[in-house]
C-alpha cells in the first residue's frame, strides 16, 4: 500500500492512509465506521480493497483482525477497573498501558532497523542540525541538548528555525556530510517540510521522525522513524517521538566512539561550579 500510494488517486489515498495508521480501528470497527472516522464514503473504503487486488474490504479487515489476535494477548486491559470507586484510576491505567505499547513496539524489528539505519547516518553526519515546530519543537529541542553531548566537540549540533533564535540562515552553508533531524506530526507544519525539502536539495541528509509512512517528511527523508501519536485522550501523544530520538541518540553514540557519559559529567561539573543547581540550606 505505500508502495502504490503516490499512484492512488486522491480519496483512496485518504483512505490509504487511514488504514495504515490506525490499524487496530481497521480491525476492530466496521466499515463505515471507519469510512466516517477518514472522511470519505463506505464505497470508497470497497474500492481501496480491490484497488489493491482483495476480492472486498472484509478481506482487508479479516487481514488486520488476524495481526491483532498475534499481539493482543501481551498487552494488559484495565478498561473499566476502578479502584475505591475512582474511575480515574481506569484512565491512568489505559493511557499508561497504551503509551507503554507504543514505546515498546519501537523496539521490534523493523523498527529497530530503520533506528540502526538512522544511527549510523546521524554518526558519521559532520554536523548535525534539529527541526520542529509547534509540538514538534520540544522533540527537536531534546535531540540536539542529548546530542551536544554524543557528537563531540568536533562538530556543531545546532537547533534550526525561527522559534530557536538562530534562524532559518543556519543551513545556508549545510551540505553534504550534514544531516538534519526533521519533526512533524500531522497536521504537519508548512515550514518542517519545506526546510527539511530545501535541506535535502542540498545534499544534507534528512533523518524524519513523523507519525506514518506516507507522511510527506517520510518521501523527503535519506531515513525515516515512523510512530504513533495517537492517544486514549484529546491530545496527540508525542511520547512515542521523545522516547524515539533517545532510542537515536544511545545508538549514535555507540557508533560515534564518544564518551558522552564523561561529557556530560563534566558539564554538569562546571554548571555546578557556576551555581546552576539547587542546593538545600545548611
Amino acid at each position: 500500500m505505500v508502495e502504490r500510494f503516490e499512484n492512488m488517486p486522491p480519496q483512496l489515498r485518504v483512505a490509504a492512509r487511514f488504514v495504515l495508521d490506525h490499524p487496530k480501528d481497521v480491525a476492530l470497527m466496521s466499515m463505515r465506521e471507519q469510512a466516517q472516522q477518514a472522511g470519505v464514503s463506505h464505497s470508497t473504503m470497497m474500492r481501496l480493497a480491490r484497488w489493491l487486488g482483495l476480492e472486498g474490504y472484509e478481506d482487508m479487515r479479516s487481514l488486520y483482525a488476524r495481526a491483532l489476535r498475534e499481539t493482543i494477548a501481551g498487552e494488559p486491559a484495565r478498561q473499566g477497573v476502578e479502584r475505591n470507586g475512582d474511575s480515574g484510576y481506569s484512565t491512568a491505567g489505559v493511557v499508561a498501558d497504551s503509551l507503554a505499547a507504543q514505546i515498546s513496539s519501537l523496539g521490534e524489528y523493523g523498527n529497530a532497523m530503520q533506528f540502526i539505519a538512522a544511527a549510523e547516518l546521524l554518526a558519521g553526519a559532520r554536523n548535525l542540525f534539529g527541526l520542529g515546530a509547534g509540538s514538534a519543537y520540544a522533540i527537536a529541542s531534546h535531540f540536539v541538548h542529548i546530542m551536544s553531548f554524543a557528537a563531540g566537540r568536533d562538530r556543531k549540533v545546532m537547533l534550526v528555525g525561527e522559534i530557536a533564535g538562530h534562524g532559518l540562515d543556519a543551513l545556508q552553508h549545510a551540505g553534504r556530510g550534514d544531516v538534519l533531524l526533521a519533526v512533524g506530526m500531522s497536521p504537519y507544519e508548512r515550514m518542517t517540510i519545506e526546510v527539511a525539502r530545501q535541506a535535502a536539495r542540498q545534499g544534507v541528509g534528512v533523518v524524519a521522525i513523523t507519525d506514518s509512512s506516507v507522511s510527506p517528511l517520510t518521501r523527503i527523508g535519506r531515513e525515516a522513524i515512523v510512530v504513533t501519536s495517537s492517544s486514549q485522550s484529546f491530545f496527540r501523544s508525542m511520547s512515542p517521538a521523545f522516547a524515539a530520538v533517545e532510542i537515536l541518540a544511545a545508538l549514535t553514540a555507540a557508533r560515534s566512539g564518544t564518551n558522552a557519559a564523561e561529557r556530560v559529567k563534566q558539564s554538569e561539573e562546571q554548571l555546578a561550579a557556576f551555581g546552576v543547581y539547587w542546593k538545600p540550606p545548611r
